[in-house]
C-alpha cells in the first residue's frame, strides 16, 4: 500500500508512474479528496477539543464562585456531540480511504522501463546456447503423452480442465525437482519452511492478492480461508504485525507449496499441456530486508533463480519488466525466461519482485533501527525458485531425443535413483 502522504506530496509524479499500471486514475482523485476531507475534519476536531477543554475548565471556575453553569454545560454538551460526529466521520473516511488505497498498485522504481506491456520489457542478459536438433522438436504435451508420464484426460476427469495427472517417472521427476531446488536454496543460505496451504484473508491482503484479485482465488465457503495462490503469501506473512530487530535482517526463506489459481481472464491461453494450470507446484524465495539493502538482495535473488536453470543446463534469459507488465505489488520485477524448443521461444519460469515497503505497510511488518530506536517498514522481495511444472516442461523439450525418450539432467539423477533417461511407460 502506498503512503497517502507520498501520493499527496508527489501527485504529478505518482500519476506519471502509474499511468500504465492504474486503469482507473479516478482512484487517485478519490483518495486525495478523502485525505483532504479527513485532514479538514482532524483540524476541526482539534479546535473543538481545545474549545471543549477550555469550557470544561470554566465550569470549575464558575462553580467555585457560586455561579450558574447551565449555559456553559449546554455548550460543552453541544461541543461533545459535534466532536463525536466528527470522530465518526473520521473513522468512516479513514476506512474508505484505506479500502481505496488497497486498490492502487505499487509505485515503480526510477529505472523500471516505461511502457504499457511486454513490448517495453528489456532483456538484461542471456545464459547458454540454444540447442539444435536433427529433427523437429516436439512440444512437452506431445512428448509427455507419448511417454505416458502425464495424463491430461484423466486429470480433467478427476478435477476438471486445468488439472493434470502425473504418472510414474513423471511424478517422480516433479518430486525430484522440488527436493533439488529446496536443497540448492538451503545450501545458499535460505531457511526452509513448510507452510499452510490454506490462507486467511488478512494474509492475502498483506501481500496484495486481496481485494484486487479476489476472482482469481479459490475460497473455502463459509470460512475466512483461501487455497494458497503462491508461497509468497504465507512466507511473507510469517512476520505480519511484528517488529523485527535490525540484526534479524535480512531474512532469507524458502518453501515448497502447491499453488491454486482460477486463472480468471486467461481463457483460451496455453490450453495444451502444463504451462498454465489451476494447480501447480512452486518453490518460493522470499526476503525481508532493510530498505537500503533491498536492491542488492533483489539482484542476488535473480541470480539464485538462474542458478537452478544453470545446474539443469537450461538456456534462459533475464528480462526487466516494464511499468505496465509488472505485478500489482512489485516496484521492480525481473522475469527469468527459459528456452522451449517445442515452442521456439522463451517462456517465463520465474518472476522476481522487489516490493519495497508496499507489502510491509499492508501487513504491518517493521524493524527497529539500532542507532535511533525508531521503527521503519521493512522491504519485502519474492520470486519463484522455480515454478516446478514449467521446469518439467523445459526438461522435456530441451532434453528430448529423436527416439521419443528424454535424457534426465545429471544433477537430478541422484534424486531419481540413478535413472538417466525417461522412456515410454507401458500401458
Amino acid at each position: 500500500m502506498l503512503d497517502i502522504r507520498f501520493i499527496v506530496e508527489n501527485e504529478q509524479l505518482v500519476r506519471e508512474r502509474l499511468r500504465y499500471r492504474l486503469k482507473d486514475m479516478g482512484l487517485l482523485d478519490e483518495v486525495i479528496a478523502l485525505d483532504g476531507k479527513r485532514r479538514s475534519l482532524q483540524k476541526e476536531g482539534d479546535t473543538l477539543r481545545n474549545e471543549k477543554n477550555q469550557r470544561s475548565r470554566e465550569i470549575g471556575a464558575i462553580k467555585a464562585k457560586g455561579g450558574d453553569v447551565t449555559a456553559v454545560l449546554a455548550e460543552v454538551n453541544r461541543l461533545g456531540e459535534r466532536l463525536a460526529d466528527i470522530e465518526r466521520q473520521e473513522r468512516e473516511i479513514g476506512e474508505a480511504l484505506a479500502a481505496k488505497l488497497m486498490m492502487i498498485p505499487n509505485f515503480p522504481m526510477d529505472d523500471v522501463p516505461v511502457g504499457a506491456d511486454e513490448e517495453a520489457n528489456q532483456e538484461i542478459r542471456r545464459w547458454g546456447t540454444i540447442p539444435e536438433f536433427s529433427f523437429t522438436p516436439k512440444t512437452h504435451d506431445v512428448i509427455a503423452e507419448e511417454l505416458g508420464i502425464l495424463d491430461f484426460e484423466r486429470g480433467a476427469k478427476i478435477a476438471g480442465s486445468g488439472f493434470t495427472l502425473y504418472r510414474g517417472i513423471g511424478a517422480r521427476l516433479e518430486r525430484a525437482l522440488i527436493n533439488f531446488m529446496l536443497d540448492l536454496h538451503r545450501e545458499a543460505g535460505y531457511e526452509e519452511y513448510f507452510v499452510p496451504f490454506l490462507i486467511k484473508g488478512s494474509s492475502l491482503e498483506g501481500t496484495g492478492q486481496l481485494p484486487k484479485f479476489k476472482e482469481d482465488l479459490y475460497h473455502i465457503e463459509g470460512e475466512d480461508l483461501y487455497l494458497n495462490p503462491t508461497a509468497e503469501v504465507p512466507l511473507t506473512n510469517i512476520y505480519q504485525n511484528e517488529i523485527l530487530t535490525e540484526k534479524d535482517l535480512p531474512r532469507w526463506i524458502t518453501a515448497y507449496a502447491p499453488s491454486f489459481r482460477k486463472e480468471a481472464g486467461s481463457y483460451g491461453k496455453d490450453t495444451k499441456g502444463i504451462i498454465r494450470q489451476h494447480q501447480f507446484n512452486k518453490v518460493e524465495l522470499v526476503k525481508i530486508t532493510r530498505p537500503e539493502d533491498s536492491e542488492k538482495e533483489h539482484q542476488q535473488m535473480v541470480e539464485q533463480a538462474q542458478k537452478v536453470l544453470m545446474k539443469l543446463g537450461l538456456v534462459h534469459r533475464v528480462v526487466v519488466l516494464s511499468q505496465g507488465d509488472m505485478g500489482f505489488s512489485a516496484a521492480k520485477c525481473y522475469d527469468v525466461e527459459v528456452w522451449l524448443p517445442g515452442q521456439n521461444r522463451y517462456r517465463e519460469i520465474s518472476s522476481v519482485s522487489n516490493c519495497r515497503d508496499f507489502q510491509a505497510r499492508r501487513a504491518q511488518i517493521r524493524f527497529r533501527r539500532e542507532a535511533t530506536g525508531k521503527t521503519e517498514y521493512v522491504h519485502t522481495l519474492n520470486g519463484s525458485g522455480l515454478a516446478v511444472g514449467r521446469t518439467v516442461v523445459a526438461i522435456l523439450e530441451n532434453y528430448q531425443q529423436e527416439d521419443g525418450s528424454v535424457i534426465i539432467p545429471e544433477v537430478l539423477r541422484p534424486y531419481l535413483g540413478g535413472v538417466e533417461r525417461i522412456t515410454k511407460i507401458s500401458s
